[in-house]
């Protein structure tokens, strides 16, 4: 697993984590091949998750990818096209406040959209632990002022540290997630 960065560090001595933040974590560090190469880890999560009639190349936007083999692995149910980012608003159960391992789903330009899922908040911006976020799983900043569905996953019981987490405002806002 590849080290998070030192402000996220906390994540790893969480326990328990919430399942899809469990999952996730695992992922991270994961890039997209530069150039015309795919990355056969990426292709490989279309091909676990049935998408690969649709998801041909990681040149396609693939955060919808990230959160479906993510929810897949941690027993979750996709959401139906899993791959356009804005259908997650259709994802669990809303939640007013964010908490950890909620997902999140962003307004992009021209209806197009993000999601991630919840590692934190500062007084702007939601940490979002997400694919296809600089060409990879990675934490990027989001300005709260995108995000337009807050959704929780069904638990039988929440682990206690599913709730919300106040982070320092730290790094550039992201302001394009491909």
């Amino acid at each position: 697993m590849k080290p998070l960065p030192p402000a996220y560090g906390w994540i790893d001595d969480l326990r328990p984590r919430p399942r899809m933040l469990e999952e996730a974590r695992k992922l991270y560090g994961t890039f997209e091949e530069t150039g015309r190469a795919d990355n056969p880890v990426i292709l490989g999560w279309a091909k676990e998750t049935g998408l690969t009639s649709t998801f041909t190349a990681d040149s396609i936007p693939w955060c919808g990818l990230f959160m479906a083999v993510v929810a897949k692995r941690a027993g979750k149910s996709l959401v139906e096209g899993p791959l356009w980012a804005r259908n997650w608003a259709n994802f669990g159960k809303p939640a007013d406040k964010a908490q950890l391992g909620d997902i999140l789903v962003f307004r992009r330009a021209q209806g197009s959209g993000h999601v991630g899922l919840y590692v934190g908040e500062d007084y702007g911006a939601f940490h979002v632990l997400g694919g296809n976020q600089s060409g990879g799983v990675t934490i990027t900043r989001i300005g709260r002022d995108r995000c337009i569905a807050v959704r929780r996953p069904a638990y039988r019981k929440a682990p206690a540290t599913a709730k919300p987490v106040h982070l320092a405002a730290s790094g550039i806002l992201s302001t394009n997630e491909a």
